[in-house]
């Protein structure tokens, strides 16, 4: 086998820049006699590092003053049920926009905290779009509104941030996190779970506007308050230490490679080349998003034969195209392109496609 190129969904493949400093400081990190992952948490080694990077994404993301970054520990789903717990206040109610199988996960979970008023869907159209915002049903007296930036799953982004709502936004952006510029400002509190722009499982970041921070409920756990762990620098408990280091040798991996505009400009041309590869197969594949909605970073398509579905990734596999497989509820093909996967490897791909399709099309 030659090259070997990973589109898994998550955990996501790493910057090999990345992976090569991980073996120089996992015998020793930076002269101190320990390994990187032996740094106590409450040391001056450990507190700079992660004070680097919070700085570096600081920077990435232009996050204002008036902003907290957090490092926390969960995942994205725990955020599902905190998000609720810290910024319901005196509310009983949020606003949630269903596009998919992830916003779908985050309603459930936050119905056990509040009352949730889907104030839209595309579930009628199979989740193959983003509902028009004219056509939302935002409630009154809403805590926050809800939206899940970009579906992992079913293949749909946001191309367009919503604005003029009532309710400070909230975004699960675990997936299209750091593929772009944003304006950090549109938004009340950004989150997204590590393991498919930022570095290994175990480690959340969550960016929330201060004046939010005195939301909380009584009953949220301490380690899971926003307010305290930004009160104790995310420090509050002992966090995912070698997520942090790693996550931050991303940071500056984003930076020397031109920032998050370079990487919106090479995601489009990964995106770009397998979506011609689907559009050119005279209905060969079929892509499961509009195309005005299409996800740049998780690219979901099926066969019009699903009977070759089984022998697309097993040929796919033997030529070095890994875990290219659907979600497991959604089914059909996945395509994931985070930062770290070069262009190369998105030629590979759909070059394979169009000659798979021509021997069987």
């Amino acid at each position: 086998m030659g090259a070997v190129w990973n589109f898994a969904a998550g955990p996501g493949a790493m910057p090999a820049e990345v992976l090569a400093r991980i073996r120089e400081d996992l015998p020793e990190f930076k002269g101190s006699g320990q390994s990187v992952l032996e740094l106590p948490f409450t040391g001056p080694r450990f507190r700079e590092l992660i004070a680097q990077a919070q700085s570096d994404l600081r920077q990435l993301l232009a996050v204002p003053e008036d902003y907290e970054v957090l490092f926390l520990q969960g995942g994205a789903s725990a955020q599902f049920s905190l998000v609720p717990l810290n910024l319901l206040g005196g509310a009983d109610h949020a606003d949630y926009v269903e596009t998919g199988y992830w916003s779908r996960k985050c309603i459930a979970e936050a119905a056990r905290f509040c009352r949730v008023n889907v104030a839209a869907s595309s579930a009628d159209t199979g989740f193959d779009r983003i509902p028009d915002p004219r056509d939302w049903s935002v409630s009154s007296g809403a805590a926050y509104t809800h939206i899940t930036s970009n579906e992992t799953a079913d293949g749909v982004e946001y191309p367009w941030t919503p604005v003029r709502l009532r309710t400070p936004l909230v975004a699960d952006m675990t997936s299209s996190f750091l593929t772009r510029p944003l304006d950090v400002t549109s938004f009340g509190l950004i989150f997204a779970s590590a393991q498919k722009n930022i570095g290994p499982a175990g480690l959340t970041i969550v960016i929330v506007r201060r004046d939010l921070l005195d939301r909380e409920s009584p009953a949220t756990p301490a380690v899971f308050s926003y307010r305290r762990q930004a009160q104790s620098a995310s420090m509050l408990n002992t966090p995912p230490t070698f997520a942090v280091y790693v996550a931050g040798l991303v940071f500056e991996w984003l930076r020397n490679r031109g920032g998050l505009a370079a990487m919106e400009a090479s995601n489009r041309r990964k995106s770009g080349l397998v979506y011609a590869a689907i559009d050119g197969s005279r209905g060969f594949y079929r892509s499961l998003a509009l195309a005005e909605f299409r996800s740049r970073v998780n690219v979901c398509f099926r066969l019009a034969d699903d009977v070759l579905t089984e022998r697309f990734l097993d040929e796919a596999q033997d030529r070095g195209l890994l875990n290219l497989n659907g979600h497991s509820k959604v089914g059909g093909v996945r395509a994931s392109l985070y930062n770290a996967m070069p262009e190369e490897g998105a030629a590979a791909l759909a070059a394979f496609m169009a000659e798979f399709a021509n021997r069987w099309g």
